[in-house]
């Protein structure tokens, strides 16, 4: 459609002003100065011709060459030679003819256009018709039209200047002249038709003539059978008449009814706002044109300059502005009443109304009639606007006719039934009699009736007991001799409600596009066409709303007058009260189709537009009821008009083509079958009572929901009929409007007529491919999504909740709106309602997807404490596997999965399950997590698991652990697959290790340790001053961050022995020790690094020193008090000793590794610990001397070794008893005293090594006696 373009598209685009689009018409002498005859034409060629009356009585014709060809305008004048004028006006009055021939000028010109020639006619003053040939530019035939005027006597002598002359051209019949003959006190219409002979000579043959009274005749137009004319009577109003000449023998005129001019007085309440009702008023659509209310402002103003580009609601608020302003201004008095107040208003609100009747008036006075001679559309052509002219229904038009004219009216051409024509003539006459009797305040007490909802019979009754009371003038009689005129009342009153009933069996066909025919897409497709279909419905909707109201008021005459002769004896007929009831729904509904015809449509904004159709989208709507934005320029539109261009339009035209009977000819191109037709397929669209409802489903897709519920609610006590649709429509407007309790209302009342109402059965269609349940859950779904789209939480609960027993037999219907209804109570936090709406949900597979739900975002909201106490029964397990696949599938540091399960079991008691959840815990943390925080978290996992073990039976103390490298199988997780993309294959079987409880206080003891050592460093780093560490990622090159790179290291926690060299390194001794003992570790390493450390301290400076004390400070020294100074030196070296004396060792392994750490760095030992070792080894102490080639000392030693045997010193050596006869057995470690010899033996060279060598060679030997004494005398006891 949108490719279809009018033909006036572009005519706002020309600038007339260019030159060549116009041209002046040269000055040419002779013109006629006073004549407003003339005509134009455009040839064959495109020129443009224009014929003008000179003043000689000939013809001026100006030839514009072609718009897109050069040329200059030219001029020709027809006019007749000398011999043949003086021989045409020989015989006329000198008075009439003149010295130039006025008597021959034209007064009304017409044109006929042929292939190549044009036929100018003109009408003159001396009452004749010429007809010309611009080709030939000679005239072809004279007229004396008085010949055909009955008295012509005093017509001839006056001149024609009143005279109008038209055309009319028909293919079939030829062509058609009409011509108006005025005269003082009367008027004539003759019709002739041009007839030719074969010798090119033309002739005029008599058709009819018409006469007509002394209104003043404007204008009028010819068609081949009729005659339209423009009059203005007595009274200085507007009347239009027609007649067909051929056919109307009697000459009788046919009245059109014309809009009449609002009311001089607006009639203003007590109980009335006079600023609202004026504007209500003022601002009806098609009451006042806004050029009218415009000038009416600026007047009222006082000339004050506004602006005159204005929208209706601009136009509106300026019109309130000028009047409250006039209306203050002239208040002088600071108090005073109400009522002087109201009176106030009311007197300058009707100035403004007076000012607005005025300007209306003059721009409503017609000032031609235009007939298209192509479709048969008459228009009223008028200052400020333009009117239509649209045919009238026999029932309006025998209620509007005129007694007189309704007296002599054609009965048979009413029905075709003589007698029933006759008696429904009566009826309405009856009818007219009530009308024109029904004052205006009982016309407002019907109309008060229908608008509170009222029924109308008892309004009915309560006018005709005032028309009884008031009956001044005996109406009431003439009414009862009318009645007794009517053959038969009853059935004439049902003939008259047949015809005034729209409402059909079936909803009239939905709209099919019109394929191959696109031109018929845009008929009646304007903002003019719709105004004037509607326009015509609303005229058709007041009056009938008075037929009804008229016969309603008859049918309770009859009812009190109850005369059986009345009621056609013998006849099965319809009672009066039968009718009434008939009668009352057909008043209601034209009441409910003239209030839309009034009521104006809301200008939506383009976002509520787009929101609007997200709602109709889910409702699958939007394909029917879609409304395109657009703005309203052309003045306030109606709710009728919006529904008739949106909807409407295309339903009726696709009806009216695609009938096989419907012809282009009779339908399209002939504007009075067409325009009826129209409307007769438009009104049973706004029929209340039809099953379609496409009216209130364009209101709500259009956003005209204020509107909508006013529709609904003049519809809804009277009408049976979509009562379910009525209800959801309700629904929709509460809910726009935020009444969401009010709309579930609604909607739940709609619920009783789904499956017999057509918008609710297209409602309830189902997709492609969605499950099919009964018709009510479907339409229960569809307002569940709308109302899950608009945000009502609530009220999808509890309609779910009410769907629910529908679904009581469909299990997976049940399931769906259980999910849904924990879905809402869980966005709601109704925590406990979401877990009772999932344990009932029958589904298992929406049960488990509603437990994985429930546990996320409980986790995320941290309402850890309701998803621990929840019962899950039957859904232990399921809860617990959610739990641990989040658990392994999200970040260790960002989500609190394990420690959820650990409460979760726990609450339950089941310590060992929470002890395993803890230690998995804590066994990631020290792989994945490789920060401070992490070994914290650990630290505490581990601890919070060895606290799970103790609480159990030691018998049950233990849990399972994956072996090292086994992954966890996550739920939904892709397959593995090797290097060329084949699944790997599942190891059948895995490594099970069973962890006790002492297995887990040794991890839990490491943890704190490895803990205990980062910290350590930290502090050791802040007070050394170098800079903080970046725990959370790389951990730099620092010796924190080297322990930590050791500690946490990318394939997992270190090992204890790890950690143990990573204590000794940090020189938490203590720490290392204790370690060790858990773990069962030597101790070796402990001694050696402690030694290196004091052989540090003493070969360092200051700086190390200082540094010492911190890692001293770490260990539990020896309480003992000094009284003087110590250095760090003395206090690692004192350390050592007190982990020497502390943890003594099988064959004194500690002492050696010390004192072999020593003498490898060259650092002499220690009195004290020379001392002690001697106590405990001094055999390996020579030893050590030998193999450091320590020779001195190991003389020395080798000597008071040999004097401690024998008696001198042996308390240093752990030598009990000395060598004695009584004594037990003594030894020397003669190996090692043999190397020394040898050792110093090859050292000889030396005078101090062959000293050596003799002293000890001495001691031996002296040793050796005393051996062989002390053997020979326990010998000689024995």
């Amino acid at each position: 459609e949108s490719q279809v373009q009018s033909v006036f598209t572009d005519i706002g685009k020309i600038n007339f002003r260019d030159p060549s689009n116009y041209c002046l018409i040269p000055s040419v002498p002779g013109l006629a100065p006073n004549s407003v005859a003339s005509a134009a034409w455009l040839s064959s060629d495109g020129e443009a011709l224009f014929a003008l009356p000179s003043a000689t009585g000939g013809i001026f014709v100006l030839r514009l060459p072609p718009h897109d060809a050069p040329g200059t305008p030219s001029v020709v004048e027809l006019k007749q030679s000398s011999v043949v004028q003086r021989f045409l006006t020989g015989w006329m009055p000198t008075a009439i003819r003149g010295d130039c021939g006025p008597s021959d000028l034209p007064v009304s010109l017409s044109v006929h256009c042929l292939d190549h020639d044009a036929f100018l006619f003109a009408l003159c003053q001396d009452h004749k018709l010429r007809m010309w040939s611009y080709k030939d530019q000679t005239c072809l035939m004279v007229a004396d039209l008085l010949e055909f005027v009955p008295v012509s006597r005093d017509l001839r002598l006056a001149a024609g200047t009143g005279h109008r002359l038209r055309l009319a051209f028909s293919p079939a019949l030829g062509l058609y002249l009409g011509v108006y003959l005025h005269a003082p006190k009367r008027g004539q219409f003759c019709v002739f038709q041009l007839v030719s002979t074969e010798s090119n000579r033309y002739s005029l043959d008599h058709v009819s003539s018409l006469f007509c009274s002394q209104e003043t005749l404007v204008d009028f137009a010819l068609t081949s059978s009729e005659i339209w004319a423009l009059w203005h009577n007595e009274e200085n109003q507007t009347v239009v008449k027609y007649i067909n000449f051929e056919q109307n023998v009697a000459g009788q005129w046919n009245q059109v009814f014309m809009q009449p001019l609002p009311e001089e007085e607006v009639t203003v309440r007590h109980d009335q706002d006079p600023r609202e009702t004026y504007l209500e008023y003022i601002f009806m659509p098609g009451r006042f044109t806004h050029a009218a209310i415009q000038k009416a402002l600026q007047i009222f103003s006082q000339g004050a300059e506004r602006d005159l580009d204005l929208t209706w609601d601009e136009l509106k608020r300026e019109v309130t502005l000028a009047v409250e302003s006039e209306f203050h201004s002239s208040v002088t008095e600071y108090e005073c009443s109400l009522d002087e107040f109201w009176q106030l208003q009311v007197e300058f609100w009707s100035k403004f109304y007076a000012c607005c009747l005025q300007y209306q008036e003059a721009l409503s006075r017609p000032l031609a009639l235009h007939l298209n001679p192509y479709t048969g559309m008459v228009c009223l052509l008028k200052k400020g606007s333009l009117s239509f002219l649209m045919p009238c229904s026999v029932v309006d038009h025998l209620y509007l006719l005129s007694n007189e004219h309704l007296l002599t009216e054609d009965d048979a051409a009413v029905f075709d039934d003589l007698e029933m024509s006759r008696d429904v003539v009566c009826l309405v006459q009856c009818l007219r009699l009530i009308g024109e009797s029904v004052s205006t305040d009982m016309a407002f007490l019907m109309e008060m009736a229908c608008s509170r909802l009222q029924p109308p019979e008892k309004a009915a009754e309560q006018i005709l007991e005032d028309l009884i009371a008031n009956d001044t003038e005996n109406v009431m009689e003439e009414i009862h001799s009318k009645l007794q005129e009517i053959r038969n009342p009853i059935h004439a009153m049902g003939v008259l409600i047949r015809e005034m009933d729209y409402e059909v069996d079936a909803d009239m066909e939905r709209a099919q596009p019109l394929l191959g025919r696109m031109n018929l897409a845009q008929l009646l497709g304007s903002s003019t066409a719709a105004a004037v279909v509607c326009s015509g419905v609303a005229r058709m909707a007041t009056t009938r709303f008075l037929v009804c109201r008229d016969l309603l008021v008859l049918q309770q005459l009859l009812l009190r007058l109850g005369e059986p002769a009345l009621l056609a004896g013998g006849q099965l007929l319809p009672s009066p009260q039968d009718l009434l009831h008939r009668t009352c729904p057909l008043l209601l509904s034209y009441y409910l189709i003239r209030w839309a015809s009034g009521c104006l449509a809301a200008d939506v904004p383009v976002d509520t537009l787009e929101s609007n159709l997200q709602h109709l989208s889910v409702l699958e709507l939007a394909d029917t009821t879609a409304i395109t934005p657009h703005k309203l320029v052309s003045g306030p539109q109606t709710i009728v008009e919006l529904f008739f261009q949106e909807v409407a339009r295309k339903h009726i035209v696709s009806r009216l083509f695609s009938q096989p009977s419907a012809s282009l000819a009779e339908t399209s191109l002939n504007w009075p079958h067409l325009i009826t037709a129209i409307v007769a397929d438009f009104l049973p669209l706004l029929w209340p009572s039809n099953p379609g409802f496409l009216f209130p489903e364009c209101l709500m897709g259009s956003c005209q929901y204020t509107q909508l519920q006013e529709y609904i609610r003049l519809l809804q006590p009277w009408c049976h009929v979509n009562m379910g649709s009525c209800c959801f429509m309700m629904g929709r407007c509460h809910l726009v409007i935020g009444e969401g309790h009010k709309a579930l209302d609604c909607f739940c009342q709609a619920a009783s007529e789904v499956g017999r109402e057509e918008f609710l059965d297209r409602l309830i269609q189902a997709e492609e491919g969605e499950m099919v349940s009964t018709p009510r859950l479907q339409y229960y779904n569809k307002v569940l999504r709308l109302l899950d789209m608009v945000g009502l939480p609530e009220l999808v609960i509890q309609l779910a909740t009410l769907a629910i027993m529908e679904a009581a037999d469909d299990w997976r219907s049940q399931a769906t709106l259980r999910t849904c209804i924990f879905k809402h109570h869980l966005d709601l936090g109704h925590n406990s309602e979401a877990y009772v709406a999932l344990t009932q949900n029958p589904d298992p597979s929406r049960q488990l997807d509603c437990l994985r739900q429930l546990v996320v975002v409980l986790c995320e909201r941290s309402q850890l404490q309701d998803l621990v106490e929840f019962p899950f029964i039957n859904l232990h397990n399921e809860v617990v596997g959610i739990i641990e696949s989040h658990a392994r599938a999200v970040d260790l540091m960002t989500h609190n999965y394990y420690e959820l399960l650990y409460a979760f079991h726990v609450y339950r008691h089941n310590y060992r399950k929470a002890g395993t959840v803890m230690f998995e815990y804590g066994m990631r943390l020290g792989r994945e997590v490789r920060t401070l925080r992490g070994l914290q978290k650990q630290g505490h996992c581990f601890l919070a698991a060895v606290n799970c073990l103790r609480l159990i039976r030691p018998e049950y103390a233990w849990i399972v652990q994956p072996a090292a490298g086994a992954v966890y199988e996550r739920p939904g997780a892709s397959p593995k697959r090797s290097h060329d993309g084949e699944c790997t294959a599942v190891p059948a079987t895995r490594k099970i290790e069973i962890l006790e409880l002492k297995d887990l206080e040794k991890e839990c003891v490491l943890a704190q340790i490895r803990l205990a050592l980062v910290q350590h460093d930290l502090s050791t780093a802040a007070v050394a001053g170098r800079g903080q560490v970046p725990w959370g990622g790389s951990h730099g090159a620092g010796p924190v961050g080297r322990v930590l790179n050791h500690i946490l290291c990318p394939a997992g926690s270190s090992t204890p022995e790890e950690t143990a060299t990573l204590l000794v390194r940090a020189g938490l001794f203590d720490t290392a020790l204790s370690l060790c003992h858990t773990f069962q570790l030597p101790l070796a390493p402990i001694f050696e690094g402690l030694a290196f450390k004091c052989i540090k301290l003493q070969l360092g400076g200051e700086g190390a020193q200082a540094e010492a004390w911190d890692w001293l400070a770490a260990n539990q020294l020896s309480a003992l008090v000094t009284t003087k100074e110590c250095s760090a030196t003395d206090e690692a070296w004192r350390l050592l000793s007190s982990y020497l004396e502390r943890y003594p060792a099988p064959n004194s392994l500690y002492h050696r590794c010390v004192i072999s750490k020593l003498l490898a760095h060259g650092i002499p030992l220690p009195t004290w610990l020379i001392n002690s070792y001697k106590k405990v080894d001094a055999a390996e102490l020579l030893r050590l001397y030998l193999n450091y080639d320590l020779l001195e000392e190991a003389v020395d030693l080798v000597l008071e070794y040999i004097d401690a045997v024998l008696g001198k010193g042996h308390q240093y050596f752990g030598i009990e008893l000395p060598l004695s006869a009584t004594a037990a057995a003594v030894w020397l470690p003669y190996t090692a005293i043999d190397q020394l010899l040898q050792a110093l033996s090859e050292s000889a060279g030396s005078q101090q090594s062959q000293g050596l060598y003799q002293r000890v060679r001495d001691k031996v030997q002296h040793y050796q006696e005393r051996v062989s004494a002390a053997t020979r005398d326990r010998l000689y006891r024995h």
